[in-house]
């Protein structure tokens, strides 16, 4: 499937991508939020699981008002645990690490920071996982999911549609790499994506993306090690990774990396 090939769809806020497989059907929800969210939905013989909460109050009920002819049968809450005003009696599905994180770990400071940059239109609040869930495979509403744990949370592959659920990629846009050794750790991760031959990488803040895509991010994960050897302080890093990369987004992601490597 290529990551283009979908039919779009524009909501009163946010925009829908649908990507049609046959018998299974990928709908890609670009929030237009302050956070660029995505949330992506699965949907398979009138049966729906969701990938993501939104976590802005319009977002929320601008998605459930689209979902409101399929039958949503449950929400994988990994990355991204508020928003619990959104779908709150669904069943709701995590890995132990993913629920600490965003009750009392990483998570949790975000949602904290959020809260504090957004004000009342952001909801803070944390969606109550109600099933546990390991390492393996699962079916939820019929569609296959296989469950990969990861440091902070976990990803998703989804074997259907040849795709896997990550938190961040973003071809041309920073993210929030943690210092070197997270830049080694994303670098592998994508490096295993590409050896697995997945044809479409969904993330939390990026549309669906490809394999070129990894690639990419790849070499700019590899620059940037590069780039923060040669830097004193975290103003001179930002400098230089704004000189050679003038048109990538996400300058909030790129102050916090900015942080995590010159603390």
């Amino acid at each position: 499937m290529n990551k283009n090939t979908c039919k779009s769809i524009k909501l009163n806020k946010g925009e829908i991508g649908i990507y049609d497989f046959g018998t299974i059907k990928l709908h890609a929800y670009k929030t237009n939020d302050f956070i660029d969210d995505e949330v992506f939905i699965i949907e398979k013989n009138g049966k729906s699981v969701i990938i993501e909460s939104p976590c802005f109050f319009d977002n929320n009920e601008e998605l459930t008002d689209y979902l409101k002819n399929t039958k949503v049968k449950g929400m994988l809450i990994s990355y991204h645990g508020a928003g619990a005003s959104f779908m709150p009696t669904i069943p709701k599905y995590a890995t132990q690490n993913a629920a600490d994180y965003s009750l009392n770990g990483g998570g949790k400071s975000l949602i904290d920071s959020f809260t504090s940059a957004f004000g009342t239109c952001f909801d803070s609040s944390v969606h109550k996982i109600t099933d546990i869930i390991d390492e393996e495979k699962i079916t939820i509403g019929g569609i296959d999911f296989i469950i990969k744990q990861t440091k902070e949370a976990f990803d998703i592959v989804i074997p259907e549609i040849n795709a896997v659920y990550t938190h961040m990629l973003g071809h041309d846009c920073h993210s929030i790499v943690a210092g070197a050794n997270h830049a080694d750790a994303i670098i592998a991760q994508l490096r295993s994506y590409i050896a697995n031959g997945y044809d479409l990488i969904l993330t939390s803040h990026y549309t669906p993306e490809d394999l070129k895509d990894a690639e990419t991010k790849i070499a700019y994960l590899e620059n940037l090690k590069v780039i923060a050897t040669g830097c004193s302080n975290a103003n001179s890093f930002k400098s230089e990774i704004e000189k050679q990369y003038p048109k990538y987004s996400g300058q909030n992601y790129l102050e916090m990396t900015a942080g995590f490597f010159f603390s």
